[in-house]
């Protein structure tokens, strides 16, 4: 059970979880951690219902680098997944009781803690996930916020109150109406923000009393398992929380729990889509895809607006390698400003430093792994093959694949219409907004757009007409505020993440009426 805090007191002390024998997983707070990867020898632990515990079977962790091991972890047994779930369930009542104070204490003393160990956890997001350093600080500063903006919301949201009377029927009738959980949350999160995109399942689901049981990826659980040891820092019931490196093999069984009524899945089009086809009746968000457009308009055209464009550009077609569902992939450009866009799209990219992702210097990384990397060079080499032209990269070394630049993509080749998921950008010329906008929504992806316009009309026409789930102005599609609603249209995806608004989806509304009141 969890305690009550003392009136003011607003985070946990720092208590760290006695398990036994089971190993702890980073060493003390005081040691120096600094290096490349962070390799160890003892099987890591993964986290059941707030203990932690080893499976009978383990997989690696790998460097996407330089393929060196960084860990071994445990796999949960079939066994160890079901009591995970019933504890879950059994705590449903519970957490779902416990005081807003204590649940939003939790949460600030995760933010805190994650601001306390950047350091290290940004070197442990790179060894597991190869995205350069400075990349894996700015993700840790983002999970810290979205557990903050968590812990606000766990205090602010109050529900709302309603009179009836205002027919006669209703005479001396009052409603309230709060939000309560939906159930235990199955939270399934990607490789490609291991930490941050983990933060925005957890920390939802504890704001609102959710239990949860998280499925981190398999290539890169090692920051979800850290977060378990920061939340078995705090007293949150029982049960409220697991994280589980559940082979995928196992995944099928696990989302068809009628025990786990909410699914939170972040990941492929495909995976997406077959979750909620096999589970018509649970209620499913799903964040997916995209193929983001940045749109550069005629009046975009000062020496000075061409350079923030394709600095902008140039970056955010390259950063995590291109392994964000909003990084630039196509760039619509006015014909008026083409060709000078281009001279300085391509030299922003030449520009990228790439090479080990361990060095502060580096802006791009290799991809998760090699295999990621061969099928981005095939898709390049369809698109050559098919006309397009190579304006710079295209070329892989193990893992790593060149920031490229494409132009005259062919309609047929599979870079024109599928999401590539690697550092590769194409350039497209068009004669009018009309033509532009159209471009943009020439896609099965809805989920971000950028538009580089000073026009405020364009602007709200953008707004109005871009079939997409965000339209920024004045900057590529990959910005995203943790707090603001995220998510997308048409194959992207259904359902939004953003702290209040999971918060709303994994709860869903109840009315108290009471009777006979003088109001």
């Amino acid at each position: 059970m969890a305690r009550s805090l003392p009136s003011g007191q607003t985070d946990f002390p720092v208590r760290r979880p006695t398990v036994g024998t089971a190993p702890q997983l980073w060493g003390s707070d005081d040691e120096e951690r600094a290096g490349t990867t962070v390799t160890t020898t003892t099987t890591h632990a993964f986290w059941l219902a707030g203990r932690q515990e080893t499976g009978e079977s383990t997989f690696e962790v790998r460097h996407p680098w330089d393929d060196s091991l960084v860990a071994t972890v445990g796999v949960p047994t079939d066994a160890q997944v079901d009591e995970a779930v019933e504890a879950a369930v059994a705590a449903v009542p519970v957490f779902s009781a416990t005081p807003a104070h204590v649940r939003a204490a939790a949460l600030d003393h995760v933010a805190r803690r994650l601001t306390e160990r950047t350091e290290e956890i940004a070197r442990l997001i790179t060894a597991e996930n190869g995205k350069p350093v400075k990349w894996a600080r700015g993700e840790v500063g983002r999970a810290a916020s979205v557990f903050r903006w968590a812990a606000e919301e766990a205090r602010r949201t109050n529900g709302e109150t309603m009179r009836l009377d205002t027919d006669p029927g209703g005479t001396g009738r009052f409603a309230v109406v709060r939000r309560f959980p939906k159930g235990v949350v199955l939270g399934i999160a990607p490789f490609n923000f291991p930490l941050n995109l983990v933060a925005h399942k957890v920390a939802p689901a504890i704001a609102v009393g959710a239990p949860i049981i998280l499925k981190p990826a398999p290539a890169t659980p090692l920051s979800a398992l850290l977060l378990g040891e920061l939340l078995a820092e705090t007293d949150l019931p029982v049960g409220a929380w697991s994280v589980l490196p559940v082979e995928n093999a196992k995944m099928p069984a696990l989302v068809q729990d009628d025990r786990l009524p909410v699914i939170s899945f972040t990941g492929s089009d495909k995976v997406g889509y077959q979750i909620m086809d096999s589970v018509p009746r649970k209620h499913v968000t799903l964040e997916l895809g995209g193929n983001a457009a940045a749109v550069v308009l005629a009046d975009w055209s000062s020496e000075a607006d061409l350079e923030w464009a394709a600095t902008r550009i140039a970056t955010f077609a390259n950063y995590q390698g291109g392994q964000s569902c909003i990084s630039v992939q196509r760039v619509i450009a006015d014909a008026t400003v083409y060709d000078a866009l281009v001279e300085k799209v391509v030299a922003k990219v030449q520009a990228q430093v790439t090479g080990n992702p361990a060095d502060d210097a580096v802006d791009v990384g290799p991809l998760v792994d090699e295999n990621a990397a061969r099928r981005v060079e095939s898709w390049v080499d369809d698109a050559v093959a098919k006309g397009a032209k190579v304006l710079t990269g295209g070329t892989r070394d193990g893992a790593s694949y060149a920031p490229t630049v494409l132009t005259e993509l062919p309609a047929d080749a599979i870079l024109a219409t599928a999401e590539v998921f690697g550092p590769v950008l194409s350039l497209h010329r068009v004669e009018s907004t009309d033509e532009a906008f159209a471009a943009v929504n020439d896609s099965k992806f809805g989920l971000q757009a950028g538009v580089f316009t000073h026009d405020v009309q364009t602007a709200f026409r953008a707004h109005r007409e871009l079939q997409v789930g965000g339209v920024i102005i004045g900057d590529a599609p990959s910005y995203r505020a943790d707090q603001m609603p995220y998510g997308g249209v048409k194959d992207s995806g259904v359902g939004r993440e953003g702290v209040k608004y999971a918060m709303d989806d994994f709860t869903y509304e109840r009315v108290l009426v009471l009777t006979g009141l003088d109001l």
